[in-house]
Parts: C-alpha cells; sequence; structure tokens
C-alpha cells in the first residue's frame, strides 16, 4: 500500500484533533460533577458555584492556552432536546403585521381585504406573503394603486405616488427582509438574557422562520411571552455618574444597618440557599475580581480585599460592611476619581440580579430621586465576558416612560467616517421624531443619550452638539458588525415585527435523563454484539481487526461531531449504531475478497493486495449511494433529522477511512513480522459458499410475492390509510405519564369537552403514559393560546392526578414531552418530504446510470426502491394501532425511508457491481448464468451485512425509548425488505429488461 506514512500521520492527526475535542467535554463533566458535590442536592448552590467559576481555567492545553469553564462549555459535545430536556420553538415574524404598519395601519378596504386572503393562501401554498399579497390586491382590484397606500411618511423616500404595483412590492420585499434580519437580532439578545447553557438560534431555509433551541428551559409559559412579544426601542435621558455616587453611598449605608437590625431579606434569603466565598470545595476558590482601589470608602474597600482576598473572615467583612459595594464596583479610576458619563458601576454577571434586589427594596428605592432609573448593557464591558455596566437613566415624563420610542426611526445603517478607519451609525427619523431628538441633543451636550432595546443598554453615545433635521451619526469604538447590529436594532424599533411560535417542542427533564440511559443501552448492547459477532463469522485475527476499526470508527465520529459543534440527539445516536451496523458491510467486503483470493491459490500477502483492490469498487459505489440519500436527509431534514443525517454522512466518510485504511495498516504490519493470518471462522467457513440458487429461474415466483406484498400495502392504504402525524397536518401532541394505568377512553371523554371535540388519545410506551394528539386552536395565534390549551388539558385530566396537584407541577412533573406544528409549517414539512425522496431517487438513479453506464442498471434499483418504500408505507397503514408505540408519518418516518433507500441501494449496487465483474471477465457466457453466479458470490456478504445490521436496529428497537420506535420498526422492516428486493427484484429487472431490448435489435435485423 502506497503513502502509508502518510495516512498512518492523518489517522494519528484525527486521533489528537478527535482528543482535544472530547476533552472539553471531559472537563466540563468534571466541574459540573464538583458543583454537584459542593450543592449536595441544592440546585441554588449548584448554579452558585457554576456562576463562580465560570472565569476561571479548568483546562490548560499543553501549557498552550487556558481555557475557563464557560469556554469550556462552549467547545463540549452539545446534547439535543431529547436528551437533555427543554424547548425547542419555531418562530415565524409576522409579515402580514409588518406590512400594516408599513401602510400606517391603512383602513383601505382592497388592502385589508387582499391581506386577509393572502393570510388564506399561504395556509396552502409555497409563495412568499408578499407575492401572494400582491395577487391578492391585483386580483380584487385590477386597476387599484398600491402607492396610494404605501406613499407613507416613512416611506417617503422610497415610494411616492407615480410608483407601480411592482415598484411597491419590491420596496416591502427590501423592508420585510430586513425587519426578518432585525428580529433575528432582537431574539438573539433576548435569549442571552435565559442564561441557557447552549442555547442555539438560526435563521431557518424558509425566509422569516426562526429556530430556537433552549436545553434546559423549564417555564416554557415565560419562554414564549418573552420571544413572541413585540421590539421595545427607547431613548432616555442619562444622570451623571458624579450625581448617583453620593445615593449609592447612603443606599450602602442603609444596607449595612439593615444587616446589622437583621431587615436585610435579600442576604437571608442568600445565606440559606448558597454559602460565602469562604467555603472552598475540593481546595478551589469562588472569588471575583475587583479593580477598584482610591481614597474614602473606596479605598476601605480596596484595603479590605487587598489585605487577604482569599481569607474567610475578610470575605465575610466586605459582605457585611460593603453589602452593595461587594457586588457593585463604583466607575473610578486607580486614584479614586470617578469617570464622567452615565455608568455608575459593573458588577460580576453572577452579582447582576443581587444588585437588581438591593435596588428595588423599597427601602433602598426611597433613597434614590423618583425619576432615576437603572438599567443594565445587554453586552459585557471585558472580553472574558465577565462584567456588565450599571447606567442611570432619566426619567422626564410623567407617565414614565422614555421621551423617545423606535416608532420616530425611519431607517439606520452602517457607515465607515471621515477617516474610513472606523464604523458609525447613521440614522435617520421621521418629523415628529426629529422635533424631540432635537430637544433631547439640545438639553444634554456633553452628556449621553441612551439607546434601550428590551429593557437592556445597546449603547450610550455622548451628545456632541444639538442635531437638527432628524439625521445623526453615533460614533464609537464600533467594529463593522457591531455597527450593523446597532443600526438593525435602530431599525427595528420603527415597526413592529411580532413573532409567532408556529412549531414548538418541549421535552421535560426526566424524558430527558431517560432517553440518556435507553439511548446509551442501546449504543452499548448493539455495539458488543457487532463485535462478538465479527469475531465469530471472521476468526480471531481478522475479526480482532474489524473489531479495532470499529472502535475507531465510533471515536472519529464522536470526535468529529463535538469539533464541529454538533447536537447529539436520540436519532444521533441511532444513526451512530446504524452507521457501525453498516461499517461492517465495508469490513465484509474485504474479507469476502480476500478469501476469493485464498481460495483462487495466491499467498497471504498477495490476497489481501488483491483482496482489497477488487473490493474497493463495490465499497465506493454502495457508500457512496448511502451517503447521497444522508445528504437530502440533511438538506431538507430540520432538528433531530438533521442530527442523523449528520451523523450517518460523518459516520459513511469515517467507516470508509478505518475499513479500507486503518485495517490495511495492521495487515502490513502483521505481515511484516510474519505473523499469522486467517481471514475464516471454522464455524462459518462453508456457510454459503459454494451456493447455486437459480435465482432468475425463480424470478416470477418473486414478482407474485412482491406483487402480493404490493396489493396487501395497497388494500391497507385504501381502506386504513396512513396515521399522518402532526408534522403533516398540524396540531397538538403531549405525552403524559401518571402514576396508574388511566383508561384511554375516559381520558378522552375528559377532554372532549375541553377541546369542543373528541382529542385523539392513545397509550404511548407503556399503560400509565398517553399520547394525547389535537387540532384544538391550532390556527390561532397570540401570546397566551398555547398556555390557555395547557390549562384546558389540566383541567380535562387532573381527576386522574394525584390530589392537590398544582397546574405548574403537572406541567413539570407529568407531562413528558409536548409539540406543535402550525398549519403554515406543517404545509413545508410535506413539500419538504416529498421533494428530498424524489431527489434521492433522481440522484440515485443517476449515479448509477453514469457507474454502470446502462439505464437497465438504473430502471432496475429505481423499481426496486419503489418497491421497497410502497410496502413500508403499507406495513405501516397496515400494522397502526396494533403496537404501543407510535406508526405516524412522520419527519422521522420520511428520515428512516430515505435510509432504507440509502441501505437497499447499497446493497443492490454491490450484487451490481459483482455483475459487472463478472460479464467482463466471461462475455461469451450465458447473462443468465452469470447474474445467477454474481449473486450467489455475494450472499455471504449480504447475509452478514443484513444481519448484523437487523441486530443492531433489534438493540435500538428494544432499548432505545419509545420515541424512536416506530422509526426504528420502518428500518428494520427496511432492512428485510431491502435485502429482499436487490436480490429477486432489482437484478431480475435488470435482466428482462436487457433481453427484451436484445429482441427488439435481434428481429430489427
Amino acid at each position: 500500500m502506497q503513502n502509508k506514512g502518510l495516512i498512518r500521520l492523518f489517522a494519528i492527526l484525527l486521533a489528537l484533533i478527535c482528543v482535544y475535542q472530547l476533552t472539553f467535554t471531559f472537563k466540563a463533566k468534571q466541574v459540573e460533577k464538583d458543583a454537584l458535590e459542593y450543592a449536595n442536592g441544592n440546585p441554588q448552590r449548584e448554579t452558585y458555584y457554576l456562576d463562580s467559576v465560570a472565569g476561571q481555567p479548568v483546562f490548560n492545553f499543553l501549557g498552550i492556552r487556558k481555557y475557563t469553564y464557560r469556554e469550556v462549555k462552549e467547545y463540549e459535545m452539545n446534547l439535543g432536546l431529547d436528551l437533555k430536556g427543554g424547548m425547542n420553538v419555531t418562530l415565524e415574524i409576522s409579515v402580514p403585521d409588518l406590512i400594516r404598519s408599513l401602510a400606517n395601519y391603512s383602513k383601505d378596504s382592497t388592502f385589508n381585504a387582499a391581506l386577509k386572503q393572502a393570510i388564506e393562501r399561504q395556509k396552502n401554498s409555497q409563495e412568499d406573503f408578499v407575492t401572494l399579497f400582491g395577487q391578492a390586491f391585483e386580483q380584487i382590484d385590477p386597476n387599484g394603486r398600491l402607492a396610494a397606500i404605501f406613499n407613507t411618511v416613512d416611506l417617503r423616500d422610497k415610494v411616492n405616488y407615480n410608483s407601480t404595483n411592482a415598484q411597491v412590492l419590491q420596496v416591502i420585499r427590501k423592508e420585510t427582509d430586513g425587519a426578518i434580519d432585525n428580529a433575528f437580532n432582537i431574539l438573539r439578545n433576548r435569549i442571552d438574557r435565559f442564561g441557557v447553557a447552549q442555547p442555539n438560534i438560526q435563521q431557518l431555509q424558509t425566509k422569516g422562520r426562526i429556530l430556537i433551541e433552549l436545553p434546559g428551559v423549564k417555564d416554557a409559559d415565560r419562554v414564549r411571552k418573552l420571544l413572541e412579544g413585540t421590539a421595545k426601542l427607547e431613548f432616555w435621558e442619562t444622570w451623571e455618574n458624579s450625581d448617583v455616587y453620593p445615593y449609592l453611598l447612603k443606599a450602602n449605608q442603609r444596607l449595612r444597618e439593615m444587616n446589622e437590625t437583621g431587615e436585610n431579606t435579600v442576604d437571608k434569603a442568600a445565606k440559606k440557599t448558597t454559602e460565602t466565598a469562604e467555603v472552598k470545595p475540593e481546595g478551589k476558590t469562588a472569588e471575583a475580581k475587583k479593580d477598584t482601589t482610591g481614597t474614602g470608602l473606596l479605598n476601605e474597600l480596596d484595603k479590605a480585599q487587598t489585605k487577604d482576598s482569599l481569607a474567610a473572615g475578610s470575605t465575610a467583612d466586605i459582605a457585611k460592611n460593603f453589602p452593595l459595594f461587594s457586588v457593585l464596583s463604583p466607575n473610578t479610576s486607580r486614584d479614586g476619581q470617578l469617570f464622567r458619563g452615565p455608568v455608575v458601576g459593573y458588577s460580576h454577571f453572577k452579582d447582576t440580579a443581587r444588585v437588581d434586589q438591593y435596588l428595588k427594596m423599597p427601602q433602598i428605592r426611597s433613597i434614590f430621586p423618583r425619576n432615576m432609573i437603572f438599567r443594565w448593557t445587554s453586552k459585557p464591558m471585558d472580553k472574558k465576558g465577565d462584567y456588565y455596566q450599571l447606567i442611570a437613566l432619566k426619567v422626564t415624563n410623567r407617565d414614565g416612560k422614555a421621551p423617545l420610542t423606535g416608532d420616530a426611526v425611519t431607517d439606520a445603517r452602517q457607515e465607515f467616517g471621515q477617516n474610513r478607519a472606523t464604523s458609525e451609525v447613521s440614522m435617520t427619523m421621521n418629523s415628529e421624531g426629529a422635533k424631540t431628538w432635537a430637544r433631547l441633543t439640545r438639553e444634554n451636550v456633553g452628556k449621553s443619550i441612551a439607546i434601550v432595546l428590551d429593557g437592556l443598554v445597546q449603547s450610550f453615545p455622548t451628545v456632541q452638539g444639538e442635531i437638527t433635521g432628524g439625521r445623526s451619526s453615533i460614533t464609537g469604538n464600533f467594529s463593522v458588525n457591531e455597527a450593523k447590529d446597532l443600526a438593525n436594532m435602530l431599525k427595528s424599533g420603527k415597526m413592529p415585527a411580532p413573532a409567532h411560535i408556529v412549531q414548538e417542542e418541549i421535552v421535560g427533564p426526566t424524558l430527558g435523563k431517560e432517553s440518556i440511559r435507553s439511548g446509551m443501552w442501546s449504543f452499548v448492547i448493539a455495539f458488543v454484539l457487532i463485535l462478538i459477532y465479527m469475531l465469530f463469522f471472521y476468526s480471531g485475527s481478522a475479526g480482532m481487526v474489524a473489531n479495532v476499526a470499529l472502535v475507531a470508527n465510533l471515536f472519529y465520529i464522536i470526535g468529529i461531531l463535538a469539533s464541529l459543534g454538533a447536537v447529539l440527539t436520540l436519532p444521533g445516536i441511532a444513526g451512530i449504531v446504524l452507521t457501525i451496523g453498516m461499517s461492517v458491510d465495508a469490513n465484509v467486503l474485504i474479507y469476502e475478497r480476500v478469501q476469493e483470493e485464498l481460495k483462487a491459490g495466491k499467498g497471504m500477502k498477495l490476497a489481501i493486495q488483491d483482496g482489497y483492490r477488487n473490493a474497493y469498487s463495490a465499497i465506493i459505489d454502495g457508500q457512496v449511494t448511502t451517503l447521497l440519500t444522508g445528504v437530502v436527509l440533511y438538506m431538507f431534514g430540520s432538528g433531530p433529522i438533521k442530527g442523523f443525517a449528520t451523523t450517518l454522512i460523518i459516520g459513511i466518510l469515517t467507516s470508509m477511512f478505518t475499513a479500507i485504511f486503518i485495517t490495511r495498516l495492521i495487515f502490513e504490519r502483521w505481515l511484516a513480522k510474519d505473523r499469522k493470518i486467517s481471514f475464516v471462522s471454522r464455524f462459518t467457513a462453508g456457510w454459503l459458499r459454494n451456493a447455486a440458487i437459480k435465482f432468475l429461474d425463480k424470478r416470477k415466483i418473486f414478482y407474485m410475492v412482491s406483487g402480493t406484498m404490493i396489493t396487501i400495502a395497497l388494500l391497507a392504504l385504501i381502506f386504513k390509510g396512513l396515521n399522518y402525524g402532526i408534522d403533516f397536518k398540524g396540531g397538538r401532541t403531549y405525552v403524559v405519564r401518571f402514576e396508574q394505568p388511566v383508561p384511554v377512553q375516559k381520558v378522552m371523554n375528559s377532554l372532549t369537552p375541553e377541546f369542543g371535540s373528541a382529542p385523539e388519545v392513545k397509550t404511548f410506551g407503556g399503560d400509565n403514559q398517553l399520547r394525547i394528539t389535537t387540532d384544538y386552536r391550532i390556527d390561532e395565534d397570540g401570546n397566551n393560546v398555547d398556555s390557555d390549551i395547557e390549562a384546558k388539558l389540566y383541567d380535562g385530566i387532573k381527576q386522574y392526578l394525584p390530589a392537590n396537584t398544582s397546574e405548574k407541577e403537572f406541567l413539570s412533573d407529568y407531562r413528558m414531552s409536548s409539540q406543535k406544528v402550525g398549519p403554515t409549517i406543517s404545509d413545508d414539512i410535506r413539500k419538504d418530504a416529498l421533494i428530498s425522496i424524489f431527489f434521492a431517487l433522481v440522484i440515485i438513479f443517476l449515479y448509477i446510470l453514469i457507474r454502470f453506464r446502462q439505464w437497465q442498471y438504473s430502471l432496475g434499483a429505481i423499481v426496486a426502491l419503489a418497491h421497497d418504500t410502497f410496502i413500508v408505507v403499507g406495513m405501516f397503514a397496515l400494522f397502526d394501532g396494533w403496537f404501543s408505540f407510535s406508526l405516524e408519518v412522520d419527519q422521522a418516518f420520511i428520515a428512516a425511508i430515505l435510509t432504507v433507500l440509502g441501505y437497499s441501494i447499497n446493497d443492490t449496487v454491490v450484487v451490481f457491481d459483482r455483475i459487472r465483474e463478472y460479464l467482463h471477465l466471461h462475455p461469451k457466457k450465458d447473462r443468465k448464468e452469470m447474474m445467477d453466479s454474481a449473486i450467489n458470490s455475494t450472499l455471504r456478504r449480504t447475509f452478514s451485512t443484513s444481519l448484523s445490521t437487523f441486530v443492531v436496529l433489534l438493540a435500538i428497537f428494544l432499548f432505545g425509548g419509545t420515541s424512536i420506535k416506530g422509526f426504528t420498526f420502518a428500518l428494520m422492516m427496511g432492512v428485510v425488505v431491502g435485502t429482499y428486493s436487490s436480490i429477486f427484484i432489482a437484478t431480475p429487472i435488470v435482466y428482462d429488461t436487457v433481453n427484451r431490448v436484445k429482441e427488439r435489435v435481434t428481429k430489427k435485423k
């Protein structure tokens, strides 16, 4: 084997990269284990511990770079919600509301009728909303002019009275696209306030849809309200630091007195849940860095800290004598001089909540002027991301509202300053806003105006002079991206951009833990079975080499997933295990080829060399076709399905590398040392070795068998139909676990009055667990709709819960999971499912056509795939309701179908590859005889691969958890049907079509 050194180097480097990436996960779990020991069962103490060490180094990489706990958490292996619990939300920005806002909420009857019609059309259309609105407007009034409606104050620079409808629609589309991008930035900032570890937010392919994953979140109602709320942009006048500092001194003094008299309820509550910083679990300290020094009170505080910052008494004295300043550092220079500006102090992120609690206490609030309020900055002030600044805002209106809001901003964009070295933000306001802005800037020259979005200060630029005309520039030490973000935030305030939840999934922490346990058991059992099988079927030496390759493959898959920042889900674990099962195929192909070469009388070294070379074609063709289906899955799937596709793609690539190169390196090493190598076990040496079955002579029998199975599937589809999941029809699904078995019919009857019609109620996984599906109010949007339906669900089944179970307890302890899919997104899911299957078939057809140069092979493969798909779909219709797990047709089912296609074509291509080889070696022999010989020669490989894959899937099915049983069941049926079709359908189709073409050619001659 050439380039052995290069391959060995690549394998070692890849292994080191995987070790490096997985170390972050190991270190994060290590710190969290320490936190659990320190907390001793108290979740708040655990949070306190993790917050205190967030900025401390926990991983020193070869002395080159130290990583803090926060950084380690960013790089660790991400677990999906089905393994960790939490909330997954797909938001859709309300384009109709944006268009209403652009039209200044016009009362024009044609305009409002067109909007209403476009909303209805969108439910069953793939066109974007702006296009549908334009079509509806023209249909209602062909002579209507959009310019008359959209020639508003805000759009006067972009739409004039002579603008055509097409031009106006172009402006609307540009404005709505910008608002969607702005909404994405706003949501990203809001998510940062949850304090969720490893949140995920991304814009989806469909414009206006945003995917948000919040692991560990328990209060779903709070999440909904925060995500669906309209952005609130405000401009505030500010206080100077020097004006605020005396009040802070008084507040600190008052807090100290309250500590002495026992009135400080904030510190009392804190002492119940956390110990002070003198606690050092396992030698670790939890101190926060302070940069305050100076004279007077500040100097005393600094001396108290620097005297012995690690001493227990010192820390306790600081907290006792300086309760406010121990968590809020005043904004001063090193010599104790107060800095100018509105920043009154800064705090470590773990202390901001304590500062807020202090400032909200009635005894402390009364010290400050009524027109003084405080807000934190949205971004940290330091590179590590530990410290946030506190800004003092001045209330000038009697109603307590900001003097200027985002409604006044008509445009904002990032520009470069005159020297072209720095970025700035150019902002334009409407006429009313320009007047207010002129007054604010005139009265605050030399002071700051704070720009506040959703209660957090985004920027506080200093006013250089009065600004008239409504055009101004905000300068600062902005990077290009920072300036763009600020411009987007300013623009977002000019129109409401409400976001509606169109898809939602909630997984309870209990179910997450169970999924981890069941997923790991299925993984371990399947992996051990594969290792045992390879040792049994291919003897000790060859079996051991194959197992080394399998272990290396597993290690590479997990390491690469961690390196890519991919999310590991339960289907992802299934994908890993399935990949390992299918990776056996490459080893089997090689070993069977080597045995054939040995049987031909070649020496071991030459047999290995030729065996590998002759197996390359089948391995590459089989794996590439499966890889193509994985790519299609990744392109059109979402959430867990994308996770499954990711692991499948990575697994196929690593499988080829380990099976072809790693095993070859080991064998080359053994050959160099004259070590004895055996590729056959005495138990399986003769198994299917000299099979001589006349498959093609019996092809009509198999056509009849397949015809019968297809007829049964067709009848099941006609008379019973498919059970479409909410992915395809829209609705809400709740999985509820009771303490005792509950009659399904009684629960259905109890919920019918609540939902207006009978929901679908089925046993799911066990007699005490039910799956409840309803489409009640699925078309309605609003902040409280989901909460209202959860309340009705609770009211309907609370009689089956323990006495005095509250709604909150029900949602956290008895609702295992819930899922919501709106009608619009379900339509898109159906479309993507059909497109993904179509593209998979087309790609496979073209690939086989290119590789085998005859359309008959492509036809045989596609007929076999259609045969497999139809039978599996029909079996889902036939068996639905027979089992305790769901056989719904949803996204997971589509993923299973595509995986079946990939597996089936892999098997088929191996047979085709052997047929092509035999026909090339013996072109004058009878074609039927050659095809039968080719099929017989691959039976050992077909048996090993199919059996190992089926055993793996069986382990997943039995131990992998209820949520993926339907998915695994489809795969198991697919393996059986796919193996059957590759032998009994695909090859006979090729034989018959080739013969017919020959007969036609002969007749013409």
